[in-house]
């Protein structure tokens, strides 16, 4: 168990924090590799064998990244040895990455008394095991909408990641190396946490109240902040289902009306209802996604009058009808762009990996979200 006990490395040098990582499919290699090197650098500037890990996977076998590279675990399920904490990879495609065998395993280690936790979005399965049920948690920003759909007992947030009592879930990339550093902080002394840092060239150590997404950081940009509007676009962000009315968002950080459509014509380039509808249809793009909700459902949970009316926002600005979206069907140009590519010898064999990773990145929400 994590605990605030001050650190003694002449009394406590042996008592080595044990560290599992269970590795699910398409899991995030930047997220792991965050979580696990403020464990190895702690040891190194230590001098003593504060922590060990090991990665496992269900049957033992190994287990590909969402990159397409293949890691071989330490363990299965099965032969792990005894862990003080557990923490699930999650990755790509959240929802069908993980088995019925991996959730009643991750439910008997919680029995245990083993501290969980879960980086990128492998908060998602602890969720689903029943495990986050009045917890705090953090998971990454493209898979909250789900999390929150499907479980809401979970006390889900923005943050960059949760230490609740005997649970520990981040976002994803580089975010788990936070969380880690917290942890070395409360076991061993902000002294050490801050020289690990400092090894990784870290300009600070982000607490857990850090948002994973501040609205539009490019207008904080040259010191030049716009602070009315980015407090209009988090108001938009949290009322998706009941959108508020211009003018009331106008007079919610004292503009008027002209001033606030004026703010987004010049930064944003767009009027602020086409913003504030950008962003409910993204919701519905990731619902549409990584849930099963019907529809009709989707519609009224991002704030559209009627199905029709959404379906027809949908095709219009997405491209496809929400039907088609959920069912995976790609846009033409995106289906052309797809299959331009032989793969048959020479320069493009090399090539597989990146094009069957960039193809199985296709069921994502954010895929093909920026236009270049």
């Amino acid at each position: 168990m994590i605990s605030s006990t001050a650190f003694d490395p002449i009394k406590d040098y042996q008592k080595v924090t044990r560290v599992g990582f269970l590795m699910l499919d398409n899991f995030t290699m930047i997220a792991v590799a965050s979580a696990i090197e403020p464990l190895r650098m702690a040891n190194q500037l230590s001098g003593f064998e504060l922590y060990s890990w090991h990665m496992i996977s269900e049957s033992g076998a190994p287990v590909s990244a969402s990159d397409g590279l293949s890691f071989a675990p330490d363990f299965s399920v099965a032969d792990m040895p005894e862990l003080d904490l557990l923490i699930v990879c999650g990755g790509v495609d959240i929802t069908r990455s993980f088995t019925p065998k991996q959730v009643s395993w991750l439910q008997l280690m919680s029995r245990r008394g083993v501290t969980l936790g879960g980086i990128c979005t492998g908060a998602y399965l602890l969720a689903h095991a029943g495990l986050l049920d009045g917890y705090d948690c953090s998971t990454h920003w493209e898979c909250m909408a789900s999390l929150q759909e499907h479980y809401p007992k979970v006390n889900c947030n923005n943050r960059l990641f949760s230490i609740d009592r005997n649970r520990m879930t981040s976002s994803g990339g580089i975010s788990p190396m936070d969380m880690l550093l917290h942890m070395v902080s409360l076991q061993h002394g902000p002294k050490l946490s801050m020289a690990v840092s400092d090894m990784f060239i870290c300009d600070r150590i982000r607490s857990e109240f850090d948002q994973q997404r501040v609205p539009l950081r490019q207008l904080h940009n040259g010191g030049d902040s716009k602070p009315k509007l980015v407090d209009v676009i988090e108001l938009m962000e949290n009322n998706l289902e009941e959108p508020i009315g211009l003018d009331e968002l106008a007079a919610f950080v004292s503009v008027s009306r002209r001033q606030l459509e004026r703010m987004f014509l010049k930064y944003l380039n767009c009027s602020p209802s086409r913003y504030y509808l950008k962003l409910r249809l993204d919701r519905a793009r990731q619902l549409l996604k990584q849930s099963s909700m019907p529809i009709v459902e989707i519609s009224t949970a991002c704030g559209f009058v009627s199905t029709p009316h959404f379906s027809r926002c949908y095709r219009k600005h997405i491209g496809i009808s929400p039907r088609d979206e959920r069912k995976g069907i790609l846009p033409v140009t995106t289906q052309e762009a797809a299959t331009e590519p032989q793969l048959n010898d020479g320069f493009f064999a090399s090539m597989k990996r990146s094009v069957a990773v960039l193809n199985s990145a296709q069921a994502e929400p954010s895929f093909g979200s920026v236009a270049i």
